[in-house]
C-alpha cells in the first residue's frame, strides 16, 4: 500500500498521482486528506505557500463530487487570476481518470460570456476570483445555491487584497449545511472573522507554528544608505550568478523603475504589476517560468499566485507594511523541500522592523554585509572558470580551428587561459576595483580590495573558499552540516554559508582555522578532492550573530533546474524613490556592458 493509498484515496486519483510523479504526501496533505474524506466537516488549515495545499483539498473534493450530476457542487475561491488558472490546471490533472468531471475557471480579464457558456454546459467544480464570481452571481450567470463544498484558498491573501465584502456576499448565497474548507498561511483577525461567521465548529490543522516562516528559508538583511538600494541589489545579484529570484517593491512605479534599470544594465529582468495588461502579465510570467527572466520585480498584489518551485532568492527591495506580507514574500522560495534565501535591504531606521518580523515568524535574521567589489570579482572568476570547464563542445567549430590556431600561435597554455578568463573577468574588475563600501556603518573603501591573500588570521571571523556547491548536491543547510560534522565543530561554529553553483564560502572563528585547514588537506569525498582555503577577500567575516544564522538541520540536497548564465550587468545608481532628475551615478558608474545584452532581450523582458 502506497502512502497516498493509506490516506483513503480511490484508484483513479492514485493513478493520476502516479502520472504526476508524486511519491510521498506533504505534511498538510497527510493531515487534511483523511479528515476531509472521513466526514462532512468544516476545516481551517494553516500552512505556508508551497506546501501542497491544492492537493490537500483537491483530492478529497474530486473524490466526493457526484460526476453523474451536472450541478455545481464545489466552489474554490482564490485571490488572483494566476492562482485561479493554476488551481484549475492542477484540478484537471488530478481528475484526468474521472468521468464527466468538469472544472471551470472564472476570472477577470477574459470573456464573461464564454465563461458563462462553459458553466452552462456543466461544471461540477468552479475555481474563481471573488470579483468575477460576484459579478457573475449578480448577472445570474452562475448558481451556487446548491453547492456542497466551498474552499477558500489563500484566505489571508484574499482579505489582504480587500475582498472581505465580496467573500461575505458570495458565501451568503451558499447553503448553510455546506462544508467550508479554509486554507491560509497566516491567521490574521479578518480570517478569524470569516471562520467564525461562516463555519461551524471547524477542525483545525497547523503545519509548523502559526504565522511562522518556512524552516527551509534562511533570512538575511543588509543595512545600506537610502540612496544605495539599487547598487546593493546589483551586488547581491552579482554575488549569486545563478540567481532565479523575485524582487519585491512597494509600488507599481518603483517596480517598473527597478526592472527597467536592471534590463538597461544587462540583467534578464522583468516587471509584474497592476498597470500591465493581462497579455503583458502572461508574457512576463511565461518568460519567468522558462527562466528567460532571472529577476522578476513585482508588487505584492501582482505576485499573488506565483507558484514556481525553483526560486532561489526572494529580495525585499523595500519592506512591506504588514508582517504577514513578508511571510508570503519569503514563502516564494524554499518550496517543495528545497532551501531558499530571503534577503532584505534596509536602512538603519528600518532595522527595528526586522526585530518585529523575527518575533512574528519565530525565526532569526542573519545580518550580513553587502559584498565588496573584490569579493564579487572572486566569485565571478570561479564561476567563469567552471562555466568554461562545463561548456559542451560544439563540434561544428572544428572547421574553423586551423585558422584560429594560426591566430593564437605562439601563446602558451597558461597565457591563453589568462586571456580567455580576462575577457569576462576584466569587466568586473574594472567596474568594482575602486567601488565604495555600500554598508551604512562604513562608507570608506571596501575592505580587502587589492590585497594579496592574507596570512591565516589569529582572531575574529575567517572566511573560507571550498570547491563544492549546488552541483554537488549542497545547499546552505547541508553544506554547513558537512563542514561541521567533518571537522567536528559545534552547532554554532560554522556560519555565513554562501553556496554557489560549483563552489561556496563559509565562516568560522579564527581559533578553529588551523583545524579546518588540516582536516581538508588531501581530503576526498567519493574520490574527489575537497579543497578548503582561506578566502583572499574575507569581507564575509565580522562579528557573527549567535542566533542560529544559517543553521538548521539537513532538509535534503538541492537538485538542479537553475540557469547557468553569467550575470555581468552594471549600471547607474538608483535611490529607490528618487526623482527622475537624480540620474547621474556618483559611485558605481555606467556599466561596461550595459548595451551588451540589448540584442538578446526576449519578448516580455521590457514590460
Amino acid at each position: 500500500m502506497t502512502k497516498f493509498e493509506a490516506l483513503g484515496l480511490q484508484k483513479s486519483l492514485l493513478d493520476a498521482i502516479t502520472d504526476m510523479g508524486f511519491e510521498t504526501p506533504s505534511e498538510v496533505q497527510e493531515k487534511a486528506i483523511p479528515i476531509l474524506l472521513e466526514s462532512e466537516t468544516d476545516l481551517v488549515a494553516l500552512a505556508q505557500t508551497g506546501t501542497g495545499k491544492t492537493a490537500a483539498f483537491g483530492f478529497p473534493l474530486i473524490q466526493k463530487i457526484d460526476s453523474n450530476s451536472r450541478t455545481t457542487q464545489g466552489l474554490i475561491l482564490s485571490p488572483t487570476r494566476e492562482l485561479c488558472l493554476q488551481i484549475t490546471k492542477e484540478m484537471q490533472a488530478y481528475s484526468k481518470y474521472e468521468r464527466n468531471i468538469n472544472v471551470v475557471a472564472i476570472y477577470g480579464g477574459a470573456s464573461i460570456t464564454e465563461q458563462a457558456r462553459q458553466i452552462k454546459r456543466g461544471a461540477q467544480i468552479i475555481v474563481a476570483t471573488p470579483g468575477r464570481m460576484k459579478d457573475m452571481i449578480s448577472r445570474r450567470l452562475v448558481d451556487i445555491s446548491k453547492i456542497d463544498y466551498c474552499v477558500l484558498d489563500e484566505a489571508d491573501e484574499m482579505l489582504n487584497m480587500g475582498f472581505m465584502e465580496d467573500i461575505k456576499e458570495i458565501l451568503s448565497g451558499t447553503p448553510n449545511d455546506k462544508s467550508t474548507w479554509l486554507f491560509s498561511a497566516t491567521m490574521p483577525r479578518e480570517v478569524a472573522t470569516i471562520a467564525k461567521k461562516f463555519m461551524h465548529s471547524p477542525q483545525e490543522i497547523t503545519v509548523g507554528a502559526k504565522n511562522s516562516g518556512a524552516s527551509t528559508v534562511q533570512h538575511e538583511y543588509y543595512v545600506v544608505g537610502g540612496r544605495d538600494r539599487y547598487p546593493a541589489l546589483k551586488r547581491l545579484a552579482d554575488t549569486n550568478p545563478d540567481i532565479f529570484s523575485v524582487i519585491f517593491c512597494r509600488t507599481k512605479r518603483d517596480t517598473q523603475k527597478v526592472a527597467e534599470k536592471l534590463i538597461e544594465d544587462g540583467y534578464n529582468a522583468g516587471a509584474l504589476h497592476g498597470d500591465l495588461s493581462q497579455n503583458q502579465r502572461d508574457l512576463v510570467m511565461n518568460s519567468f517560468r522558462k527562466k528567460q527572466i532571472q529577476m522578476l520585480v513585482a508588487t505584492d498584489v501582482a505576485a499573488r499566485g506565483i507558484d514556481v518551485d525553483d526560486i532561489t532568492h526572494v529580495i525585499n527591495y523595500q519592506l512591506p507594511d504588514e508582517i504577514e506580507t513578508y511571510t508570503h514574500r519569503s514563502g516564494r522560495t524554499g518550496r517543495a523541500g528545497k532551501s531558499g534565501i530571503s534577503m532584505v535591504i534596509v536602512t538603519r531606521s528600518e532595522q527595528r522592523k526586522i526585530r518585529a518580523i523575527e518575533n512574528k515568524i519565530n525565526q532569526k535574521f542573519l545580518v550580513k554585509k553587502i559584498p565588496t567589489g573584490m569579493e564579487i570579482c572572486e566569485i565571478q572568476l570561479y564561476h567563469l572558470a567552471n562555466k568554461i570547464k562545463d561548456t559542451k563542445i560544439n563540434e561544428d567549430v572544428d572547421a574553423y580551428l586551423p585558422a584560429i590556431n594560426d591566430v593564437l600561435e605562439g601563446i602558451d597554455r597558461e597565457e591563453l587561459i589568462k586571456k580567455i578568463v580576462s575577457v569576462e573577468f576584466t569587466r568586473f574588475f574594472n567596474y568594482y576595483n575602486k567601488s565604495k563600501d555600500l554598508n551604512s556603518s562604513d562608507n570608506g573603501r571596501d575592505r580587502g580590495e587589492g590585497r594579496d591573500r592574507a596570512e591565516i588570521p589569529t582572531s575574529g571571523a575567517v572566511r573560507y573558499f571550498v570547491n563544492v556547491g549546488e552541483r554537488d548536491g549542497y545547499d546552505w543547510m547541508s553544506l554547513k552540516d558537512f563542514i561541521r560534522d567533518t571537522v567536528g565543530l559545534g552547532q554554532e561554529d560554522v556560519f555565513k554559508v554562501d553556496v554557489k553553483e560549483s563552489f561556496s564560502f563559509f565562516n568560522t572563528e579564527a581559533e578553529v582555522t588551523q583545524k579546518i585547514l588540516d582536516k581538508f588537506t588531501d581530503f576526498k569525498v567519493d574520490g574527489r578532492f575537497v579543497n578548503v582555503e582561506v578566502s583572499k577577500n574575507p569581507g564575509g567575516g565580522g562579528n557573527r550573530r549567535r542566533s542560529g544564522g544559517g543553521g538548521g538541520g539537513f532538509r535534503g540536497k538541492r537538485s538542479g533546474g537553475r540557469r547557468d548564465d553569467d550575470r555581468g550587468g552594471r549600471g547607474r545608481r538608483d535611490g529607490g524613490g528618487e526623482s527622475k532628475g537624480r540620474r547621474r551615478d556618483r559611485s558605481e558608474s555606467s556599466s561596461p556592458n550595459s548595451g551588451k545584452r540589448r540584442s538578446n532581450k526576449r519578448k516580455g523582458d521590457f514590460f
